[in-house]
Formats: structure tokens, sequence, C-alpha cells
């Protein structure tokens, strides 16, 4: 499998860790000063802990939507792939942002751009572009398609977090807020094609995570068991416990990777999920990893960006001449589930 292109679009709203903090104090008006400003300092902290410093949202005085960016990033992919959208076989969309619960979002957006070809979601949370890579490599194998276009448009804050999580309803909230402020918006699209280049793919899962990092549905207790972590911001609102996850995210990568790659030093190039970029530091500092292969400049200027992180990294490496044709390239993403993966193939 070979990927022909990898396009990005993001919105042009700047949301800084300044911003954060002062929508805090202006979302909590009835609160003591002394608790608001607590919550602040603790807010600050651990972002900064964690490498965040800017993210990018829709602009509402702009009228910015989702749409227009995946369209954007659907167009630019297959003028970089140097193919007509007659050519795409397959269009898979993939990624916690989405408008409809049926059907597949992505014949929605294979009818924007006049397109006729078999259409899918795949739903695993940050993994979700991933997993799609996964079974796009897998049908190429049996010979089903020639061209696959991946998309995901993750626009998620007014939809699952802004304004509702900057209100301060218990002291201890922070523990699984935290993540929500380190969340920003972007579209991908990926276009891959079944060439005979190899890839590896190695998944591990641990379902008994899987309440540490949840959006619940209005109906979500008719198809779980019990758990007082699930709907603490109330339904459709992001819950996620970054400190369980991150602990889990390092141990299981570690084994992994040890399992799964032969030698560290071979790999050109690490494109971690971009929920923080310390913690992967961290990981990879564990693990040997040369730090100037371990690309994390996603997270501190985009944030957190679900499912588009890898595919927005892979766009800013090509774009600094961190990433070419020939390198060895490991994906290295932990997702809510929880889900862990090592990828490698030459790009």
């Amino acid at each position: 499998m070979k990927i022909d292109a990898v396009a990005v679009a993001i919105p042009s709203l700047e949301v800084s860790n300044e911003w954060v903090l002062n929508e805090i104090e202006r979302l909590n008006p009835d609160l003591p000063s002394k608790t608001v400003k607590l919550y602040q300092r603790q807010t600050l902290a651990l972002l900064k802990k964690s490498g965040s410093n800017t993210r990018y949202w829709r602009d509402r005085s702009k009228n910015e939507k989702a749409i227009d960016f995946i369209k954007q990033a659907m167009e630019e992919s297959l003028q970089k792939a140097s193919l007509s959208k007659d050519k795409i076989d397959l269009l898979i969309y993939c990624g916690v942002g989405k408008g409809f619960k049926e059907p597949a979002n992505a014949y929605f957006f294979a009818k924007m751009l006049g397109m006729n070809c078999q259409c899918f979601d795949i739903t695993d949370a940050c993994m979700s572009w991933t997993r799609a890579l996964d079974i796009a490599y897998r049908f190429f194998q049996a010979g089903i398609y020639e061209h696959i276009m991946i998309v995901n448009g993750e626009f998620n804050m007014y939809e699952h977090g802004y304004p509702d999580l900057w209100k301060i309803k218990k002291a201890n909230q922070i523990e699984y807020t935290l993540p929500c402020y380190t969340i920003g918006e972007a579209a991908s699209s990926t276009i891959v094609s079944g060439l005979d280049d190899k890839w590896s793919f190695a998944f591990e899962s641990d379902p008994d995570l899987s309440s540490f990092c949840t959006i619940s549905l209005d109906n979500f207790h008719e198809f779980c068991d019990f758990d007082d972590k699930h709907n603490l911001h109330g339904t459709h609102k992001f819950v996620s416990f970054g400190g369980v996850l991150f602990d889990a995210g390092k141990r299981e990568l570690i084994s992994l990777a040890r399992k799964t790659i032969k030698n560290i030093d071979v790999p050109d190039i690490w494109f971690p999920h971009a929920a923080s970029s310390e913690s992967y530091l961290e990981i990879g500092e564990v693990l040997g990893v040369d730090p100037r292969k371990n690309y994390v400049a996603v997270y501190p200027k985009y944030g957190n960006l679900v499912s588009a992180s890898i595919p927005v990294a892979i766009d800013m490496a090509l774009k600094e001449d961190k990433l070419k044709r020939g390198d060895k390239v490991v994906f290295w993403p932990a997702s809510a589930g929880m889900v862990f993966g090592i990828v490698q193939f030459t790009y």
C-alpha cells in the first residue's frame, strides 16, 4: 500500500491557553474567586506539563462549518494524488466528529463531491484513521480496490465541549475535564493505493479501560453496565480521565513497541497521536528513540486533533522536509477504548 496524498484543512480561530483560562473565569461568575483561581492554576499547570500552547476551532463569527473544511481537504487530496474523483473506489469516513448516526457519514461526503463509490464509516475514537488504514491494506491485499480515500472531520468542540465543560461544577472535575481543553479541530483526506509495499499493523486493546474516555448518548445506560465514570458532564459531552489514559498508554506502547519493532534505531520518523507532546517524548526516551525522529510538533500548535492527528503530522513533516519517499515510518497512537497501535511501513 502507498500513501499517494494527504491533505488537511484547519479552521481559523486560534484558541490560546490564556483564552481557555479567561473563559473559565467568565463562565463561572457566581463561584468564589478563590475557587476559580485554583481551578485556573490547576488547568494551566497541566496544560504546560502536556506541552499545550494553542489549538484552532471553527470561527463562528465567520460562519465556518465543518463541511467546508472536509470538502477542501478532499479536493486537495485528489489534486495532490493527480486523480479524478471517479478513480476512488471506496470512501471511508473515520473519526468522532459527525452529523448523522445513520447512514454512514461517508455517503454525504461522496455526494458532496459527486463521487460514485463504495462508502462506510469506521469508529474507534482517536485510532479511527489508523484502523481505516489497516482495513484499506487488507482490501488491497485481497485485490478488491485500487484507490481508497480516508476522510475525517474532527469538529467536536461546540458539540461535545464548549462552553459546558468550562463551567466548574465539582472541585475535582479537572481530573476528567482537562483533556477537553486540549482539543483542536481539523479535517483530513488521505488517498492510498494498492501497490505491493508491505505494511505491518499491530494492535492491543484493553476494554477494562473503556469507561475512562467517553461521550455518552441519551440512552447509554441501556447499553452498558453501571460505571460511575459515565456521563459525568451529561450526555453528548466529553469525559476523559487523562492521567489514567497516559499512564496506561506509556506502559502499553512501550511493551508493544518492544515486541514489534526489531531495531529502535532503524525508523527515520515516528508519528504519535497528538494527545501530549511531553508524554510521547518521555515514552520515546524510555525506548531509546532519537528525539529528533519523534515528531511531536502537532500538539503544541494544533492540540489534540483526535483521529486527524497523524495525517496532520504527515502534512507538516512533508512541508518541513522531515519526511520523504523511502523513509521508514512508525505510527504509534494510543486511543480511548483503550487501544494501542504500532504501524510500520516505508513511505
